[in-house]
């Protein structure tokens, strides 16, 4: 897997995951959950859904 994920974005999801999964554990809704999606995209750095939309945020991969 060619890494798509990079700088500002894999740092926002990672905090918006974290910050999803934190909500769930205190509680929150069961959606909340998804946050390990994001948390997951951005500790690879690799977006299943960039390649089909011919999408890359990591500057490496625009090459």
């Amino acid at each position: 897997m060619k890494k798509n994920v990079g700088g500002i974005d894999r740092i926002l999801r990672i905090v918006a995951g974290i910050a999803l999964i934190a909500w769930a554990l205190m509680g929150g809704p069961v959606w909340a959950w998804i946050g390990i999606v994001p948390l997951a995209t951005g500790a690879m750095g690799w977006c299943p859904l960039y390649p089909l939309l011919g999408f890359s945020t990591c500057p490496l991969s625009k090459k």
